[in-house]
């Protein structure tokens, strides 16, 4: 068994095991307060098996206070409610921490009641769009003081352990940067000054909960910021922090502002495992790594002694059990986490509660939980036998959700295989993930017996006799959506294919490309052209072993792909549907392989030779030998139609019902089945 599954000690408290769910805001809390949304979504991970639990940012300050996404321990009245949380959560055998947080020049001042945020310099910032107020020294003071009191109250309230959040650029690591800490008294200048604040909080937190009681950092390994901190200062940050009598480091990446990814898709699994090795080479204390890891990279990086923990939010997002599962062995039979940030970072950016695209259950814990027990655990009154049409995500899930809950249930897809459209979603350069859910889903219908009937066709005349003669009493519609094709005059000879044939590589493509319509499926397709020709991983680490190659040479033979491509919208912005955490990774990779973009720009006519367009200015003709369509889709309903009044228990799902995100098809199946 990996080492990961074995007890490890944080200070004087062990933990059963080495996983650590990481702190993440989740936008359940009551204005701030505790409540039984929060309790369940946390006891139920505990009861998963994993060995520790951070729930996150609590505020320390109580003069600047957001109701927004982030609880509080600023005044006494937070601790009863912090206390039924960590009684919950140890009495399912795992330990909890809470992070002492302050925003720093990252809060916004709407969010803030009108204050601005304040910094140890007066230095603006992206991800506010707001300049912050410098402290004065007597503040600074006094916010050092918070974090102690803040402190106090998580002993009383009960947490095995704290927190202070120094990453992602919030106040401790605004003071650690020389971009944004521009003082020259004692709190600034070199980095022994620009440390000051960190380890005086830290001094004061010690003094608050004593010596024997677990005090850990999260710590940025690296900024990610021109002219911030790098891995080198993060190990001279983490070695005066062991000396200051901090109990562990928790690593992770860069700030909110760095232009480097730190948590999308195409991040491969514990890439910057790196950041938190070149740390724990020169501390003594434990640490963690997080960001993108899933099981098998846990288990090689603590098994070779690269980390002591490893620290994962998302992926407790998607899978409660993921611990326990993982512990045996059962990885395929893991909930996979994406890393798509469609229900969960991306409704944190705008102020909404986190939900999981791939979990329909999350962050409905309370509201879903019967007798202790989520719906889908619980077994139907009566069994049904079920005919599904569709074997992609909505029909996946129904079929998973239904044979849970004791029904009988068949699957007739046309294809060889299933997955439905989820091939289309995850064929483009770094979004191929989405393919695991598929293997997920069609591996849990499989283990529950669910019957797969693949180059089936459905009809309306075989579906009926099926219900006649007793096979089905109840029929459920997932056949999905088509492509639109726009209503485009089209020379006769022109070469025009749909943009979900190309991502399916059922299209030939020729050199010179237009893509017409910038959302997703637009720009992901955009992408996966302009990446043919370009040189792979393997060339590039051979080439890069040897030095055969500059390393401007090899950036240019990384982004620069044998076609020609040019991306055609009608709005004034690309990628509108894409998640905003998401999307400016995108925008930028277009930039990267030099697809050329146009914007309120409308296509005229399709020519052999080209596509004619214009805009406000004139219109042109675009070269091209190959135009691609991704303008959008429509339901494929029509079967539902044909049995709608002849079956008794007919009903539509997924795609099929209304063209959506994933997320909506999951949401769907799953609260279709639950009902039956």
């Amino acid at each position: 068994m990996s080492k990961l599954y074995t007890p490890w000690r944080i200070g004087q408290v062990e933990i059963k095991n080495r996983l650590v769910m990481a702190p993440m805001g989740l936008g359940y809390s009551d204005k701030g307060m505790i409540n039984d949304r929060i309790i369940e979504f946390f006891r139920l991970r505990a009861m998963g098996g994993v060995g520790m639990i951070d729930i996150g940012a609590l505020q320390v300050d109580p003069l600047r206070i957001t109701e927004n996404d982030v609880l509080l321990i600023n005044d006494d009245s937070c601790i009863p409610g912090l206390q039924r949380l960590t009684e919950a959560v140890q009495k399912e055998g795992a330990k909890i921490f809470g992070q002492l947080w302050h925003a720093g020049r990252y809060a916004r001042s709407k969010e803030y009641s009108g204050m601005i945020g304040v910094a140890p310099s007066a230095v603006s910032s992206t991800y506010s769009g707001e300049t912050p107020r410098e402290l004065a020294q007597q503040e600074i003071e006094d916010l050092i003081s918070y974090f102690g009191e803040g402190a106090k109250r998580a002993v009383r309230a009960g947490f095995d352990g704290v927190e202070i959040c120094a990453n992602s650029g919030y106040l401790p690591g605004q003071f650690l940067s020389p971009v944004t800490n521009k003082r020259m008294d004692r709190f600034g200048g070199d980095l022994e000054g620009r440390m000051t604040f960190l380890l005086e909080v830290v001094g004061t937190v010690r003094k608050a909960v004593g010596p024997d009681f677990p005090l850990t950092v999260r710590l940025g390994g690296n900024d990610f910021i021109k002219g911030g901190n790098t891995n080198f200062e993060a190990k001279q940050i983490a070695v005066a922090l062991e000396k200051a009598g901090v109990d562990a480091i928790s690593v992770t990446g860069g700030w909110h502002e760095t232009h480097v990814p730190q948590i999308t898709m195409d991040l491969p699994h514990g890439a910057y495992s790196y950041l938190g090795r070149g740390i724990k080479d020169h501390v003594s204390i434990p640490v963690m790594m997080s960001n993108r890891m899933n099981i098998p990279v846990a288990e090689k990086l603590v098994d070779e002694g690269s980390a002591d923990f490893i620290a994962m939010a998302r992926p407790f997002i998607a899978d409660p059990n993921l611990a326990i599962k993982g512990m045996q062995g059962k990885n395929d039979e893991i909930r996979p986490c994406v890393a798509c940030n469609q229900g969960c970072l991306d409704h944190i950016m705008v102020h909404t509660s986190v939900e999981c695209l791939c979990n329909a259950e999350a962050g409905r814990e309370y509201e879903l939980l019967l007798e202790s027990a989520m719906p889908a655990q619980i077994r139907s009154s009566s069994s049904e036998k079920i005919l599904v049409v569709g074997a992609g995500i909505a029909g996946l899930e129904y079929a998973r959700v239904a044979s849970m809950r004791g029904h009988s249930v068949t699957i007739w897809e046309q294809k060889n295989k299933s997955g439905g459209q989820v091939e289309v979603a995850s064929s483009p350069p770094g979004r191929k993930d989405f393919a695991f859910l598929a293997d997920y889903l069609a591996s849990a219908c499989g283990n529950l017996q669910v019957k797969f009937d693949y180059h089936k066709k459905a009809t309306k005349e075989n579906i009926l006799e099926k219900v006649k003669t007793g096979d089905f009493n109840r029929v459920v519609i997932a056949t999905g959506a088509q492509p639109l094709t726009p209503n485009i005059p089209t020379e006769e000879g022109a070469y025009v294919v749909q943009a979900w044939d190309v991502l399916k590589k059922q299209a030939d493509v020729g050199s010179d490309v237009v893509v017409v319509g910038g959302g997703a499926v637009g720009v992901e397709t955009a992408l996966m052209l302009a990446e043919i020709g370009t040189i792979d991983a393997e060339t590039l680490r051979h080439l890069m072993l040897y030095r055969a190659e500059p390393s401007e040479e090899l950036y240019r033979l990384l982004t620069q792909g044998s076609k020609r491509i040019t991306l055609v919208e009608m709005m004034k912005s690309m990628g509108k549907d894409i998640g905003i955490s998401t999307r400016w990774t995108m925008l930028a990779r277009l930039k990267q392989f030099n697809v050329q973009t146009l914007t309120l720009t409308k296509v005229v006519a399709i020519k052999k030779n080209g596509v004619l367009v214009e805009n406000e200015k004139d219109q042109t003709l675009i070269p091209a030998d190959t135009v691609v369509l991704a303008i959008g889709s429509h339901s494929d309903n029509s079967l539902y139609e044909e049995l709608q009044g002849k079956l008794d228990k007919l009903s539509l799902i997924g795609d099929a019902l209304r063209p959506g995100k994933i997320q909506n098809a999951i949401r769907d199946a799953y609260d279709a089945a639950i009902k039956i």
